[in-house]
């Protein structure tokens, strides 16, 4: 599988409720820097971050996925519940790097949004 692939079943692991699947892509050491809120680093910690974060399963609505080189860009929005079951609505960015075909880096641009731009 390309980079572009990997990510796509990946993501498709989370949708799922699939978290520990999602992980075995991921190495050891990776890190997720969301810009302006928190960097979390190494599989364990992006574990306890996943398990914190969704709840239920997120939904993802992808834009645009572009792949060049060991890096894969993602624009779209996702839509989690939060503690009360609420749906709360974000647009992202998601910028990866890949190291030896598995997700070395993420930088994410996550900002809430009222509700999807689709509706």
């Amino acid at each position: 599988m390309n980079n572009k692939e990997i990510l796509q079943t990946a993501n498709d692991c989370i949708t799922r409720g699939d978290y520990e699947g999602f992980l075995n892509y991921c190495t050891e050491d990776t890190e997720w820097i969301f810009v302006g809120d928190r960097t979390v680093t190494g599989k364990e910690k992006v574990r306890e971050y996943m398990r914190e974060a969704y709840a239920e399963p997120p939904v993802f609505n992808v834009e645009t996925i572009i792949g060049e080189g060991n890096f894969v860009s993602v624009l779209g929005e996702i839509t989690l519940k939060n503690s009360s079951g609420t749906d709360k609505h974000y647009s992202y960015c998601d910028n990866w790097r890949f190291e030896n075909g598995k997700m070395a880096a993420l930088k994410a641009y996550v900002i809430k949004t009222d509700k999807p731009s689709s509706e």
